[in-house]
């Protein structure tokens, strides 16, 4: 059975980093790491927030981390009572993931007796502005103790600062932390309201970065001195009267108290694992690893929006800028989609929402049609570098080509786009921008388009494919093929506006000549060249693969002289290999099995496997799925845990080049849930239906899941031997 608690016994510095990630708690609108109340911008703590992103300077533009209103510092007979600097007689940090708290249990041997912290906090599902936090402390003895608690505004930043000024002060014994961002003048407001349960002296300390109280009192040794903190954010984006409404919500849950609070709180998060809980009978570890994973997809889920996407390292901080990536369409969806497809159609709705920003990055690049961000942030800005990477040997930015080359990205979004269309049988999306993308990234492609005077085909040159250690290449075969897809369905798009007989579908249509359109596209799926087996039946992944050297991963390795050296680019150990980073060809084929033979699947799945590094988080899962399609669960079991354990291990790449890129690994989690549901237990639908085909590891015993499909959840359980499909509501 699982127990739903990831827990860590002892104090250990090394781990701090890795543990803001591990023990993470978020809502959607905020994420917080899991850090100590005592802890500051040195040990990574960030409360970082969704969509709203500053750039500072020269630096990279990234989100931002709100001021900690969490903060909280312990002082026992004029001694500093805190982690790393107290060596603990006692420490235990916990996460309960079915319920989304996070606790703390810490004790200390004092000159007199034993000083012991015990602390819970959690990011309101109920409510997403909003934090709370009940603090307690114990000793064995009549101890003088100071409290310093209130609002640490000196955050984290990977490339800031971003606020150019703070102001503070208190109001009815609330205080209020607003400061204001650098580039685009916004406001980031943080109020905070305590409770205690005894009696103390209070003195307010302001300084130029934070809003602190100071409680002194003397303990009992058999009593538990308690405080609890609501913490409430809101920025000038969500409202104009951004500070009252801050106010106002820390005094409503004020007068309902903690636990009611935390009783609303723990209800939603009910109500999210009644449908999206997986059992797994005869593997505990891999069910537990996989709700894990579905928890942090759960807490990163922007359910306050309409229209925002989930970045690549989710709310974890400010790593790879806050942006999204083709991560969100290609590999978290699925589980929006089957759990909550109004969280899905958010997601596309971000894309809709920024096509103008693709639409500009075509044109900035002498393209028609839409190119989308590979590092998206609002309105579709492209967040990514020219120099993404910097040489561990020289200090000096290295020129890559992931902003410009990996175009793959638009048909991701379509992807995403007819993906919905095809689970939900929701056709209004394509009233409300939904065509528009997909007619216009398929412009883009045809735009790029080049024919060689002696061949009768279209190819495309110049790209970067999803193992980004080769660039620049020609024809890349996953690319060729996602536009190819992009293309049909735009003929698809096409000829459904005619059938849908709306008003938006005429003015649609009145936007572009439309049969001129389809025959444009219908001309370029058909000529397009995709790269095809040769004898042995394997897929060339570009032009010239084959030609490179051909080692081993392990040799690949053996050459670094740094550990954190790029093993792309320009000079990279990998560049002049067949070595590659992630799943490409087998991205390819997992996503479109029925493109070739299973014998063909299964040569390349053996062929390629070996020469992949597996350096992102993305790789190990559509090996998973390609395996599943071969029919070999059992090759498929070690990267499927590999996916859904991610973030338990905290064995992901933490730097490429100097740059930091840890966080948690949301696209991972997706691609386990992927596996699970799609790859072991088989689940497709043909012509709207829902059907199932199990093919489970080895030694699972049954897998139950449930979904919703077309307004209608249904309850899956499977064995090796026999499958049973149960409508749970109708």
């Amino acid at each position: 059975m699982i127990n739903w608690k990831v827990k860590e016994q002892g104090f250990c510095p090394d781990q701090m980093i890795n543990n803001g990630n591990k023990f993470l708690i978020g809502n959607g609108y905020m994420g917080v790491r899991g850090t100590l109340e005592e802890f500051r911008k040195e040990e990574l703590v960030a409360i970082n927030l969704a969509g709203i992103y500053d750039r500072a300077g020269e630096g990279w533009r990234e989100p931002l981390n709100a001021p900690n209103g969490l903060y909280t510092l312990l002082k026992v007979d004029g001694e500093v009572y805190s982690l790393p600097g107290a060596a603990p007689k006692e420490h235990c940090i916990g996460l309960d993931y079915r319920r989304a708290l996070f606790s703390r249990k810490t004790t200390w041997k004092s000159p007199r007796g034993n000083v012991t912290i015990q602390a819970e906090r959690f990011a309101s599902l109920e409510e997403p502005h909003l934090l709370a936090m009940k603090y307690c402390i114990l000793t064995d003895f009549h101890a003088d103790v100071e409290l310093i608690t209130g609002i640490d505004a000196d955050v984290w930043d990977i490339n800031g600062p971003h606020y150019d000024a703070f102001s503070f002060h208190e109001e009815a014994g609330r205080l209020i932390a607003v400061g204001t961002t650098h580039e685009s003048r916004d406001q980031v407001c943080v109020a905070e309201g305590c409770q205690t349960n005894f009696i103390s002296e209070h003195k307010l300390h302001i300084d130029d970065r934070s809003i602190m109280r100071r409680m002194s009192f003397v303990t009992d040794a058999a009593r538990s001195f308690e405080v609890t903190k609501w913490i409430a954010v809101y920025t000038s984006k969500d409202s104009d009267d951004f500070e009252q409404q801050a106010i106002r919500l820390v005094n409503d849950h004020m007068k309902s108290g903690y636990e009611a609070s935390r009783c609303a709180h723990i209800r939603k998060w009910e109500e999210k694992w009644a449908v999206s809980e997986v059992m797994i009978e005869g593997d505990d570890e891999a069910m537990e690893a996989l709700n894990y994973s579905l928890y942090h997809l759960h807490s990163i889920a922007p359910r306050h929006s309409d229209s925002l996407s989930i970045a690549a390292r989710g709310l974890s901080g400010q790593t790879y800028k806050g942006a999204v990536f083709w991560d969100t369409e290609m590999f978290m969806l699925d589980f929006f989609l089957y759990t909550e497809p109004e969280v899905a159609r958010t997601l596309l709705r971000y894309r809709i929402d920024t096509l103008e920003g693709a639409k500009n990055k075509a044109r900035s690049y002498g393209c028609e049609g839409a190119f989308y961000a590979w590092e998206s942030q609002e309105g579709g800005y492209d967040a990514c570098s020219d120099y993404n990477v910097t040489d561990v040997f020289t200090g000096r930015p290295m020129r890559t080509y992931f902003k410009d080359k990996q175009i793959h990205i638009s048909s991701a979004v379509v992807y995403g786009i007819i993906k919905y269309i095809d689970y939900t049988g929701d056709y209004s999306i394509l009233l409300e921008g939904g065509a528009e993308t997909i007619i216009e990234c398929a412009k883009f492609y045809y735009s790029l388009l080049l024919k060689k005077v002696n061949k009768n085909c279209y190819e495309l040159h110049d790209v970067i494919g999803p193992d980004e250690y080769h660039e620049r290449v020609n024809n890349n075969g996953y690319t060729n093929r996602m536009a190819k897809y992009t293309f049909d369905q735009a003929v698809w798009v096409l000829d459904k506006l005619c059938e849908l007989q709306e008003d938006v579908s005429e003015r649609i249509c009145a936007m572009y000549e439309r049969e001129k359109l389809k025959q444009q596209f219908e001309d370029a799926s058909q000529k397009l060249y995709i790269p095809q087996p040769d004898e042995k039946g394997i897929i060339e992944q570009f032009d010239g693969y084959k030609t490179l050297e051909d080692v081993s991963v392990e040799t690949v390795k053996a050459r670094l002289l740094n550990e954190k050296e790029y093993w792309g680019g320009a000079y990279g150990v990998a560049t002049h290999t067949q070595i590659i980073k992630q799943a490409d060809v087998a991205a390819w084929l997992a996503l479109f099995p029925t493109d070739f033979s299973k014998d063909i699947l299964l040569a390349n799945w053996h062929y390629y496997e070996p020469k992949t590094e597996h350096g992102s988080s993305l790789s190990a899962c559509m090996y998973a799925l390609l395996a599943c399609k071969c029919d070999m669960p059992d090759r498929a079991y070690p990267f499927f845990i590999k996916s859904a354990s991610a973030d338990l291990t905290g064995h992901g790449k933490q730097w490429a080049g100097l740059i930091y890129i840890g966080g948690t690994h949301p696209a991972a989690a997706g691609g386990a849930y992927m596996t699970a549901i799609n790859g072991f237990g088989g689940l497709h639908f043909k012509d709207g239906e829902l059907k199932v085909k199990p093919q489970l590891p080895p030694t699972w015993k049954k897998l139950r899941f449930k979904i919703r499909h077309r307004g209608v959840l249904y309850q899956i359980d499977e064995t090796h031997d026999d499958m049973l499909i149960k409508k749970c509501e109708g």
